[in-house]
């Protein structure tokens, strides 16, 4: 596992603004693949991890998005 954490940090030392663009797209992607093939039963469950995950990930993002934006 400490492999790949450190896999990530150098991918992440080596990406522009780009290609961590391209990754959210891949993700985005891969989201509707995998909503369009959920059976009707579930998809309200998984709207609802959806929109928890999202609430949850986009607070910190913002704020520090908002962060460094005020120190320049």
């Amino acid at each position: 596992m400490k492999y790949l954490l450190d896999l990530g940090n150098r991918y992440a030392k080596a990406s522009t603004w780009l290609d961590f663009a391209l990754v959210k797209f891949c993700l985005c992607a891969m989201g509707v693949i995998i909503g369009v093939l959920l059976p009707l039963s579930a998809k309200k469950a998984a709207l609802i991890i959806a929109i928890i995950v999202f609430v949850i990930t986009y607070i910190p993002l913002m704020y520090k998005l908002l962060k460094i934006a005020k120190n320049k």
